[in-house]
Order: structure tokens, then C-alpha cells, then sequence
């Protein structure tokens, strides 16, 4: 991963954990992922490869798609709405990806943080 790559990963996950109880989850090698209640809601890669996100976007998904560097998720979660970003060269959007894990966040989160995100 680029070190542009990396510095975009790293800035997306702080943003992330600052939604009411959001925390990290591994389930897989080199990952590092954005949780809420257990559930995870953008998968972020850590050390190989190009940039990639991963997100479950219920509302832009269609819009999102239309992108060339995006994709429905494998693994069946396009099916649900989940898309991937992976970007191996130019700028990354962190403000369009920031308003993609808002969005994936308030699709896992509980209702009760949505408030206390909505509140602040």
C-alpha cells in the first residue's frame, strides 16, 4: 500500500471511530475494520495492495456504482447495497468516502447512537 494509500486509511478509520461505538474489528488477516454493535460497517484494508474501502451505502449505492473505480461487494454483499472503492493511483475523495461510512454507519448502527450521533 502506498503511503498515500495508508495516510487515507488511517484518516478514514479515525473518522470512523468517532461515531458512537464504533470500534476496530479483524476478522481477517490485514484487515482492520469499522464496527458498530459487532457489525461492521466499512471494511478497510491494512498493508497490501492498492487503496480499498468498502461500504454498505443503502441510499448513493446506484450513484456510487456509476464511478469507475467502484464496484458492487464480492462475497454477495453487493447484493445488499455494500460497495468498493479500490484506487491505485490519483487522489483519494476522503470527503466523498467519509460521507460513504456515515452513511454505512447509520445503516448498522442502533437507533439509540444514531440519536446520540444526531445529537452532537
Amino acid at each position: 500500500m502506498s503511503k498515500a494509500a495508508q495516510r487515507a486509511t488511517e484518516a478514514l478509520r479515525a473518522y470512523g471511530l468517532e461515531f458512537p461505538g464504533a470500534h476496530i474489528k479483524s476478522p481477517w488477516p490485514n484487515h482492520a475494520d469499522l464496527a458498530v454493535a459487532d457489525k461492521t460497517f466499512a471494511y478497510l484494508g491494512k498493508g497490501e495492495g492498492p487503496f480499498s474501502i468498502s461500504c454498505k451505502l443503502p441510499e448513493t449505492s446506484a450513484v456510487a456504482l456509476e464511478l469507475p473505480f467502484t464496484e458492487p461487494t464480492g462475497y454477495g454483499l453487493g447484493k445488499w447495497g455494500w460497495v468498493t472503492a479500490t484506487i491505485e493511483r490519483g487522489k483519494i475523495p476522503l470527503s466523498m468516502l467519509e460521507a460513504w461510512i456515515e452513511e454505512s454507519y447509520r445503516a448498522q448502527a442502533p437507533k439509540r447512537l444514531i440519536k446520540e450521533l444526531d445529537a452532537r
